[in-house]
């Protein structure tokens, strides 16, 4: 018997769980703020997941942007992930995000749960009506602020907010690559596959149902099992998605991302599942032709496992107070309301994914450094009080070929979930956080979230005051570079204090002007922002990898507070795996100098830390 419907009320829910969605639920039930997290599928991650396998990829763009991986709540959940996961399992994986939601304080998750109603009134949503699957309990959950994670801006479109799909014409933003023209294209979805060696020559038998492939419809899809390479000059170029300025990697053990459909078809979204059926042919058909059409070097691979959800790259676009352009990715711009970056290469694919024979499958337009993202793309303009998180956020499509990846998307959903924090605080909506604009960019900063052209100006914070010195020091990292305000390397400024570990460790002090009362401590470590450390299906990309913890972070440390020469606190950490450690003092104490002493990293003999804050 199905049960009456079940009221939820809450400061803030989130639609949708992929990992916009988990950051920016995860940030928000951090600030103490009631939050609920409502996912359609039995996990969460999205196109990180197991049921998809998509490694997490952003503004770094597979390392060839130095010093560029995002941080913050992402950051902790693969270095969490890397801890115990060693060798980038997917299911594992799976749990780590699950136990990143699972408990936090302030956070219920709904997992297997479908938002069937949107309720509106006065351009405002007042709940939203949800089914989950598994228990066959309906749900009407309230709140003051919503934010639609969803993907597809479906809590957005069902509110009636405004939205865009596919290009916009080269005249409407003047961006020098748009279409002539306007025109309703997408790039298409991908169902990923691996295979595995079997040290013997394995028989593949093609289903019937499965497409047949030439050498000539493949001929512009690299698909042996070998490595190639490309040179772009920073122009725009045909390349392999994702490529940058790396070489691109055609091995088989992962898939091709090319298998892409869903770009010509009238509806996306309403003809998913007529894609993924067409998206399994293809990739079968793919396999039939390494197997059995010529030698490919795959005579003793064997497929061991196709995903059946396909991952989508793009559909609807939520019109905010401002869409991002070309020409704002290009200039590399800082708003004054930045509060997420990007840096992810512009790419287009091609309308007909892999049934455009005669194409290559993806123009990539290329741009040194990284952009600023505002936060009026973050909430739609037409709809009170609902948020933007993950891909659906305010850009045109030129943009959204760079801020469509997860890495960007997360940070920007942790933007978004301390933003709705915000909001229930002061009991605004979306648009007047803008008014609060310098508390949020603050807040982030302090979350370990980087923002290119802003710095910790946080008047709470008593190390900023500090005089600083230390045991010793390499050259060009001084222990002033701890009070820089930035907490990552950039261009060739450090930020980043840098000592050798010696018998008795390195140490750094903070001398206050005068006695101060601590409650909290945080130090910001390396954990070296150019290498990446995300699971992947794809072997190459693992072996970049270092296999444990990345070398540069600091394993052992120890944290004193002193009085008139006097210690009045000790706290020893001896197995660290986070960037962002803060150590909550049981009382507040009062002390006039504060010492870090490291005493062993996981594979340098170097002492690296970025930044030291006290409050």
């Amino acid at each position: 018997m199905i049960k009456e419907p079940i009221e939820k009320d809450y400061d803030v829910v989130v639609v949708g769980g992929g990992l916009s969605g988990v950051c920016a639920a995860v940030a928000c039930a951090r600030k103490g703020v009631r939050t609920a997290i409502v996912q359609n599928r039995p996990m969460f991650g999205g196109n990180a997941s197991s049921e998809i396998r998509m490694h997490i990829v952003g503004a770094s763009s597979h390392g060839a942007k130095k010093n560029l991986a995002e941080t913050g709540i992402l950051h902790e959940i693969l270095l969490e992930n890397k801890h115990r996961n060693p060798y980038a399992s997917f299911p594992v994986f799976d749990s780590a995000i699950w136990e990143k939601v699972r408990f936090q304080e302030n956070l219920d998750s709904y997992l297997n749960t479908n938002m069937d109603h949107v309720s509106v009134e006065d351009k405002r949503v007042v709940s939203i009506t949800c089914h989950q699957n598994t228990t066959e309990k309906e749900y009407i959950f309230k709140a003051p602020v919503f934010v639609d994670a969803t993907g597809h801006g479906t809590l957005s479109v069902m509110a009636g907010a405004k939205s865009r799909m596919g290009s916009e014409s080269k005249a409407e933003f003047k961006e020098p690559d748009a279409p002539d023209e306007p025109d309703t294209d997408t790039m298409g979805n991908t169902i990923m596959f691996t295979a595995i060696d079997r040290g013997e020559p394995v028989r593949f038998v093609k289903p019937f149902w499965a497409y047949s492939f030439s050498e000539d419809d493949l001929k512009y899809r690299t698909h042996n099992n070998s490595v190639g390479s490309h040179a772009d000059g920073g122009k725009l170029v045909e390349l392999e998605e994702g490529s940058g300025r790396l070489p691109h990697f055609s091995n088989v053990d992962s898939g091709y991302w090319w298998i892409e459909l869903g770009g010509q078809y009238e509806d996306i979204i309403g003809q998913g599942e007529e894609i993924r059926d067409e998206l399994l042919k293809c990739v079968y058909g793919v396999w039939d032709h390494l197997k059995n059409v010529g030698d490919h070097g795959v005579e003793n691979l064997d497929l061991d496992w196709v995903g059946i959800v396909p991952g989508y790259r793009e559909s609807r676009r939520i019109e905010g107070d401002y869409l991002l352009t070309q020409n704002d990715i290009q200039a590399n711009r800082v708003f004054p309301d930045a509060v997420a970056y990007g840096g992810w290469q512009m790419d287009q694919h091609v309308r007909g994914g892999i049934m455009d024979f005669d194409k290559l499958p993806s123009r990539i337009l290329n741009f040194d450094g990284c952009y600023t993202i505002p936060w009026r793309c973050y909430y739609s303009k037409d709809i009170s009080n609902v948020m933007l998180a993950g891909r659906d956020i305010s850009t045109t499509k030129m943009a959204f070929g760079s801020t469509r990846v997860m890495g960007t998307c997360a940070i920007g959903g942790q933007a978004v979930g301390t933003a709705a924090a915000m909001a229930i605080r002061y009991g605004c909506t979306p648009r007047e956080i803008g008014e609060h604009i310098d508390e949020l960019q603050q807040e982030l900063l302090r979350d370990d979230c980087y923002i290119p052209g802003f710095s910790n100006h946080d008047e709470a914070d008593k190390a900023r005051k500090a005089k600083v010195s230390a045991t010793g020091f390499t050259t060009g990292n001084e222990p002033e570079k701890v009070l820089s305000g930035v907490a990552r390397q950039v261009g060739q400024e450090s930020n980043c204090w840098e000592a050798p570990i010696g018998e008795a460790g390195a140490a750094i002090t903070l001398d206050f002007e005068a006695p101060v009362k601590i409650s909290q401590i945080q130090i910001t470590f390396d954990t070296n922002l150019t290498k990446e450390i995300m699971p992947s299906l794809t072997k190459n990309v693992r072996d970049r990898q270092v296999k444990g913890m990345p070398d540069e972070l600091v394993k052992h440390y120890q944290v004193r507070l002193y009085s008139e020469g006097e210690e009045v606190y000790q706290e020893e950490i001896k197995e660290n795996y986070q960037r962002l450690n803060r150590l909550e003092l049981k009382e507040d104490v009062v002390c006039d100098k504060l010492t870090v002493t490291v005493f062993e990293s996981y594979g340098t003999d170097k002492a690296r830390i970025f930044e030291i804050r006290a409050y």
